[in-house]
């Protein structure tokens, strides 16, 4: 998995007043958990950009001006309810014998029958929750769509791999192709122009037959 690079400085006080300080100056307060005892350090806001919006998962790599280095992921974020500033974040430390966490993306390669055929896609599991050894995470799962028909879907039970744990039930369903709604209408009105199309026809056979009785 790709790794972003957060450079920052480590914090020698954590109270509300040095918070809000931080913050006014344009830069986040954060906590890296997992190790001996919590890191707490700041970062500049502009430094979150690559990590926080984009749809891609990523590792970091703290960066701190008192030479301290070490690999974590992201586990939490905070943002002003108002500004949608970022406010706070939680990273995890990375062990190399330690699984981790992550919620890593669904990727959808081509284009589906059923969808060319008048079906509707429903793209229902976005992201999936795994477990795994921080060198076994996985950038991003990729379910290539371009065979599914209308009914079909794929489920996380054909994702499944030895190297990391998905954590939702095998039955899940990740993507699906379901009958367009118009689909349905339109094949209900071809269906009630059959049956009278039918009864017109029986009709007309039974005045036939009438009149040949006659």
């Amino acid at each position: 998995m790709k790794s972003i690079t957060i450079k920052g400085s480590e914090r020698e006080s954590v109270g509300k007043k040095a918070t809000k300080a931080l913050r006014n100056a344009g830069k986040v307060p954060c906590v890296v958990y997992g190790g001996d005892k919590p890191l707490h350090f700041a970062a500049d806001e502009l430094a979150f950009k690559h990590l926080v919006y984009t749809p891609n998962a990523h590792t970091v790599v703290v960066e701190l001006d008192n030479g301290t280095k070490l690999n974590a992921v992201m586990q939490d974020i905070q943002f002003h309810p108002v500004t949608d500033r970022i406010q706070h974040v939680d990273f995890y430390q990375l062990f190399k014998d330690k699984a981790v966490t992550m919620d890593i993306p669904v990727r959808l390669q081509g284009s589906s029958i059923g969808v060319r055929n008048g079906g509707r896609l429903l793209f229902r599991k976005r992201t999936l929750a795994i477990k795994a050894l921080p060198d076994h995470l996985p950038d991003f799962f990729d379910i290539d769509i371009s065979t599914l028909k209308i009914g079909d879907h794929v489920a996380v039970e054909s994702l499944l791999n030895d190297d990391f744990t998905i954590l939702h039930p095998e039955s899940t369903v990740v993507v699906q192709v379901k009958t367009a709604r118009a689909a349905i209408v339109v094949a209900e009105e071809e269906g009630a122009e059959a049956e009278s199309a039918g009864e017109e026809t029986e009709a007309v056979t039974n005045e036939a037959t009438a009149e040949d009785n006659e």
